[in-house]
């Protein structure tokens, strides 16, 4: 029996996920870090309110087995190159930094399809960042997933994946795997699976693989 601790709950990948982790038998106490008090409620659950600048205030509650990271945002919602750094890049591997020193073993954290340090998109430059400081933490196991345009159904509007979501049901036979757009839902169901895993390592867990759950 485990402890879980997840960030990003309410997102398009957070929202599965956290209804996973709560049916999950597998994990005893799921720890959700949250702006503001959640809908739900669950004798497993225990929601932790902060954000990052507050998160150092919370550190000795960020105690668990495995953290799930579905942060995200993009420059539209957040307006500025910094503030998509805060949600992107600062507050995961604070998240990591703290957890860890609470005995955190395993840390899972939801990147994107195109991560790199050196890609000349700032989108993908700040993943690949998070992703290589996420794997210097050294936890006993690091899980990096790398979705494709996610499908689901977001709070905000996105015109351009609206067009995209289009495309995908009606010609989506026509592009590679790896490619293809991803149900949020699925994404999900391969945290969960590869969490159960506990294989040591760093591991980088591409979309066309995340198709099949």
């Amino acid at each position: 029996m485990k402890v879980a601790l997840i960030a990003g709950c309410t997102g398009l990948i957070g929202k599965h996920l956290l209804d996973l982790l709560l049916d999950d038998p597998e994990y005893h106490q799921v720890k959700a870090i949250t702006r503001r008090p959640l809908e739900i409620s669950n004798p497993k659950l225990e929601t932790i309110i902060a954000d990052y600048h507050s998160l150092n205030d919370q550190a000795t509650h960020l105690s668990a087995d495995d953290v799930f990271c579905c942060l995200g945002t993009t420059i539209k919602v957040a307006k500025t190159k910094e503030a998509f750094e805060e949600v992107d890049f600062h507050y995961p591997l604070l998240l990591a930094k703290l957890s860890k020193a609470q005995g955190a073993k395993q840390y899972l954290l939801v990147s994107a399809l195109g991560a790199d340090v050196n890609s000349s998109i700032f989108y993908n430059q700040v993943k690949g960042k998070v992703e290589q400081a996420i794997i210097e933490e050294k936890f006993s196991a690091t899980h990096i997933f790398r979705p494709s345009l996610l499908l689901g159904d977001r709070k905000e509007e996105r015109p351009g994946e609206e067009a995209a979501k289009f495309f995908y049901k009606y010609a989506g036979f026509l592009i590679p795997k790896k490619y293809k757009g991803i149900d949020a839902a699925k994404v999900a169901r391969s945290m969960i699976h590869f969490a159960r895993e506990e294989k040591p390592g760093v591991h980088i867990d591409e979309s066309a693989a995340m198709q099949s759950f």
